[in-house]
């Protein structure tokens, strides 16, 4: 085929309704074949940073309170600090093992909300602002269900 019929192909391929021309469509593939990766990635590794943090913070806590005797009898309940942010920051800095399992959990929570975030930006990039639109009524609900709960009390 010469590169002459090759030119006509490709015009003829965008004059079939599809708007792009192939390079267009290729980068196009590309950038989509990238983002998807790079989002494989992000999630990998919130998965793993998340459940190591989980891992160290149960060390932590069976080696200061491995040999506590447990009684079931008498329950006593009692408000934990560790049922807000800033209470988990603080007994994370304290190297507190209860507190460091639940920051884990807490970046196990934050890799999906992380996901639609780059979801939405890489939208953004590629200039596909429906999707962008999808992708950020996706994180608003995400939000709403994170965060809705605490701000009724």
């Amino acid at each position: 085929m010469k590169l002459s019929e090759g030119r006509k192909s490709v015009k003829a391929m965008n004059s079939f309704g599809t708007g792009k021309s192939a390079k267009s469509m290729l980068s196009s593939a590309w950038n989509d074949q990238r983002l998807e990766v790079i989002i494989g990635n992000l999630l990998r590794a919130g998965v793993l940073l998340s459940a190591s943090v989980v891992v160290i913070g149960g060390i932590i806590y069976v080696a200061r309170h491995g040999s506590a005797i447990v009684d079931y009898r008498n329950f006593q309940g009692k408000l934990s600090p560790l049922r807000t942010f800033t209470g988990i920051f603080h007994g994370t800095l304290q190297l507190s093992g209860r507190a460091i399992i639940q920051f884990g959990l807490l970046l196990l929570i934050a890799t999906p909300v992380a996901r639609v975030i780059f979801s939405a930006i890489g939208f953004v990039w590629e200039r596909d602002y429906l999707y962008v639109a999808f992708t950020l009524a996706v994180l608003a609900v995400l939000c709403y269900s994170l965060f809705g709960g605490s701000l009724h009390g």
